[in-house]
């Protein structure tokens, strides 16, 4: 796992109107077979890592790059291989609504806005955004994945080769697959980011070296 700091970023909105003591699942919320909310954690042999709420899978030949920013918060979790990426974000979402309709219609708007192309499709997870973003030099293909959970929304953004071949986009599905999101009770904003942190001991090596770099009196 690798560290990066960043600068933290939110977006608020309307208010989550579920209050903190209501955790029960209703019953209209259809078993999923991945992402999984906690409440449906398979039980397999899949390691993950843990971030709080997000539980990661290791999958083989990616790497997980966790960034945080000063004061340690993780803000962004990515994983990569030499060929692409694939960006991970949670959010809190509405107890009965899910806002991956909205949110779609914003990435289009943004896309056409910035001069790339867009189009949607049906995928294994529902609808999906796939499409070309400018960058120096041309184009980068670039793919949108988005599932709303109990009173979570989960979303993913493939670039590179990932986002334009199957067989290269295996790997990142079956890692965005193996999800697991652990939203917690707390109130939060629609969109809001679910916090995510740092496994213990990677928190403590953080915390280590932001000390040992921190000059020193006298």
């Amino acid at each position: 796992m690798a560290l990066r700091r960043k600068e933290k970023r939110t977006e608020q909105s309307k208010l989550d109107a579920t209050p903190p003591w209501e955790t029960r699942r209703s019953h209209e919320n259809a078993l999923t077979t991945g992402p999984y909310d906690v409440a449906d954690t398979p039980a397999d042999d899949v390691e993950r890592l843990d971030l709080g709420a997000l539980r990661v899978p290791v999958e083989a030949g990616l790497e997980i790059r966790v960034e945080v920013n000063e004061t340690g918060q993780v803000v962004g979790v990515t994983m990569l291989n030499p060929n692409g990426q694939m960006q991970l974000g949670v959010f809190a979402a509405p107890r009965k609504d899910g806002i991956w309709d909205e949110i779609r219609a914003e990435i289009k708007a943004s896309i056409s806005t910035q001069g790339g192309t867009v189009s949607e499709q049906d995928g294994e997870f529902g609808a999906e955004l796939v499409g070309r973003l400018p960058v120096p030099g041309g184009l980068t293909p670039v793919r949108f994945l988005g599932v709303d959970g109990p009173r979570w929304f989960v979303r993913a953004m493939l670039a590179g080769a990932p986002a334009a071949e199957e067989d290269e986009a295996k790997p990142f599905l079956d890692a965005f697959r193996g999800l697991v999101v652990v939203r917690g009770s707390d109130p939060l904003p629609v969109r809001e980011p679910v916090p995510l942190q740092l496994p213990k001991e990677a928190a403590e090596q953080l915390a280590a070296a932001a000390e040992a770099a921190e000059p020193q009196d006298g």
